[in-house]
């Protein structure tokens, strides 16, 4: 049985041509076919015509056809003979330089043209081959990067997340959760499924427990609390909101001994406003402190004596790590067991947050204080960069009248401030209860 061979053309009359001026004028047209290239292909090719053919027996009969041919469908099975050794095949290649003599035209010029072509061809393939590779590589990574089809329930607690200013980690985190633990039922419950995330954000606000007074208050030394943070987040005032709650006292809460000092030497009119708060308490004794060994002369000569020691601080900028350098070096008068409080303006910017927080490491600060609460609608920025850093929360303060308007941090106040959100509170409060929440000591 004859071999089908196959050749492509611009069109049918290019391909007998093709044909021809290969193997001669003695074939037959077995089946022809339109091609039409896809994908990236069409930058650079066009439609094709594909003919299948076989030669007639009389020029085909002993005609082994060389197996490199590029538009060959089946090689033949004797391969053993080079294309120098073989007469049929010298032949053949006479025989086409002789049709393309008779038809006018030069058989080195058509031989040229047809090796540029296939160079061009091959060097197209390569680039095309490449392409198809990035494109693979990039669908790859888009399916890996698409956006899962969640649970409608999903996609709206995401929607109210983020209107709180959540962060994208502190929110897929929370998603990654629902998606394990949560079964269908309780998905198709929104109500379910937001209680159950008020559960979790609950779960990752961390509240700083202040020691108890018989632990701690009753030691032979006292306790100092140190407050650090940027410029205008309002640590003097908090400092005498903290001197008035400790000092002063209540009808439940008998007054502690305490002492203020400042370091506070920069900021005009600081000091004389702190020490004019200490003046009308009468009964908090107040320092301006210049110097390290200054601070430790004061520790040590009033601690013993009095309950609580608070530090007021200059305010720092977390770009300027020599500040925070002299700063953190004075601080180490108050020995390895004194507090670090970081005060925060509940209204600092999503990335302010995060590049404090991480700026003032060093200090070895044990919990935050957030101030200027009442002056923002979001929390779920300040929740999200906390929970991150796995810092705790100590103070609330959400106002600048000294005597009140200052609170321990309880995780039910975060959760009732949560933007779009029903929180019912007594249910919060018995699954996060405040222990003491009031309580200052």
């Amino acid at each position: 049985m004859a071999n089908v061979l196959v050749v492509r053309g611009a069109n049918r009359g290019d391909c007998c041509h093709k044909i021809v001026a290969q193997y001669g004028a003695y074939f037959n047209i077995l089946r022809e076919r339109t091609i039409s290239p896809s994908g990236l292909q069409k930058l650079f090719k066009k439609e094709e015509v594909e003919v299948e053919f076989i030669l007639y027996p009389m020029m085909g009969q002993g005609l082994n056809i060389p197996a490199k041919q590029p538009h060959l469908k089946k090689q033949p099975a004797d391969a053993a003979e080079t294309e120098d050794d073989d007469p049929n095949l010298v032949d053949f290649e006479e025989k086409k330089k002789q049709i393309l003599v008779a038809a006018g035209k030069d058989p080195n010029k058509v031989m040229r043209q047809k090796k540029e072509h296939e160079n061009r061809e091959a060097g197209q393939q390569l680039i095309l081959d490449k392409l198809n590779e990035i494109m693979e590589k990039q669908e790859q990574i888009n399916s890996k990067n698409a956006p899962r089809q969640d649970h409608p329930s999903l996609l709206r607690i995401t929607k109210m997340l983020r209107q709180n200013e959540f962060s994208e980690n502190y929110i897929n985190g929370l998603l990654d959760r629902a998606r394990k633990e949560l079964p269908l039922e309780t998905l198709d419950d929104f109500n379910s499924v937001q209680k159950n995330f008020l559960f979790w954000i609950g779960e990752s606000i961390k509240i700083h427990n202040m020691p108890p007074r018989d632990d701690h208050f009753d030691a032979p030394a006292g306790r100092i609390l140190a407050l650090v943070g940027p410029t205008g987040v309002g640590k003097t005032t908090t400092i005498a909101k903290l001197a008035v709650v400790y000092g002063i006292g209540s009808a439940d809460r008998p007054p502690l001994s305490v002492r203020v000092y400042t370091i506070d030497t920069f900021k005009i009119g600081g000091s004389v406003q702190l020490e004019k708060y200490c003046e009308i308490m009468e009964v908090v004794p107040f320092a301006v402190i210049n110097d390290y060994q200054e601070l430790r002369k004061e520790i040590d000569m009033y601690r013993e004596e009095t309950d609580l020691i608070l530090i007021d601080t200059f305010g720092s900028s977390p770009n300027d790590p020599v500040q925070l350098g002299e700063m953190k070096a004075l601080l180490k008068a108050c020995d390895s067991k004194a507090e670090t409080h970081l005060v925060l303006s509940a209204i600092t910017k999503t990335n302010d947050i995060e590049h404090i927080l991480r700026q003032f490491e060093p200090f070895n600060y044990q919990s935050v204080l957030l101030t200027k609460m009442d002056e923002t609608r979001t929390v779920g920025n300040i929740i999200s960069a906390l929970a991150e850093k796995g810092k705790p929360v100590s103070f609330i303060t959400n106002g600048q009248q000294i005597h009140k308007y200052i609170k321990k941090a309880n995780i039910v106040g975060f959760l009732i401030n949560l933007e779009g959100f029903n929180v019912d509170r007594d249910e919060m409060e018995k699954r996060f209860p405040a222990k003491e929440a009031d309580q200052f000591y």
